[in-house]
């Protein structure tokens, strides 16, 4: 959700005039867990992963936000420093809007800040959905629900590959699981005939039993 939908276009305006364009290249960070941010950053194009640094050091990959998202929008209402790390996954650009462009809609226009509060609310919930899959699900059934994810939001290649080609260790960040242990139940699903690999790139070959997996029915 982009609660920047609910603003009117006198606002969008004013915004669009005071927002900076910025570029990244892939693997650049965007800003970093325990930075503060002063605003917001709107993708423009490409993709980015949010990340959270674990206690063992190992990054935690909690969402991934492509073209149209806005990242750090806590920070319009909270003074905290960021508790997540945004990576540029591909090339990237990106439109940066300080918060005190922002701070008057916070002000005056409820329906924005019901919006924001509602992203925050949603963000939350899923955290939430997180720590209970990584606690109670097998790494089997993670998988197969990230590799449904990844087709279903970000699409497949001319050669009906997952679009989005991640590193085995980015894919174990997503799962929740070490990078090991990901490989070997990406070697069990290919044996399986589930998927296809060529280096980094997967192509999934068995929806429907990815899916019985997913909801734990195989």
């Amino acid at each position: 959700m982009n609660s920047f939908k609910a603003l009117r276009k006198e606002e969008l305006k004013s915004m669009s005039d005071r927002k900076e364009t910025k570029k990244f290249k892939k693997g650049d960070a965007i800003f970093r867990e325990g930075e503060r941010l002063n605003g917001v950053y709107c993708v423009r194009d490409g993709i980015s992963k949010l990340s959270k640094l674990s206690d063992n050091g190992k990054d935690q990959i909690v969402k991934l936000a492509t073209k149209g998202e806005v990242l750090g929008q806590r920070s319009l209402i909270s003074s905290e420093c960021t508790n997540l790390s945004a990576t540029a996954l591909e090339d990237m650009e990106v439109c940066f809007i300080p918060k005190s462009h922002i701070e008057d809609s916070l002000r005056d226009n409820a329906l924005f800040t019901n919006a924001v509060l509602k992203l925050m609310t949603d963000e939350l919930r899923i955290a939430d959905n997180t720590i209970v899959n990584m606690a109670q699900k097998p790494v089997r059934q993670r998988l197969a629900a990230a590799l449904l994810y990844l087709e279903e939001n970000f699409g497949l290649d001319n050669e009906d590959y997952l679009y989005l080609k991640l590193s085995r260790s980015d894919i174990a960040d997503v799962v929740g699981t070490a990078t090991e242990l990901l490989i070997r139940t990406l070697g069990a699903f290919k044996k399986e005939g589930l998927i296809a690999t060529q280096g980094k790139r997967i192509k999934l070959l068995d929806k429907k039993k990815l899916t019985a997996i997913k909801e734990g029915l195989q």
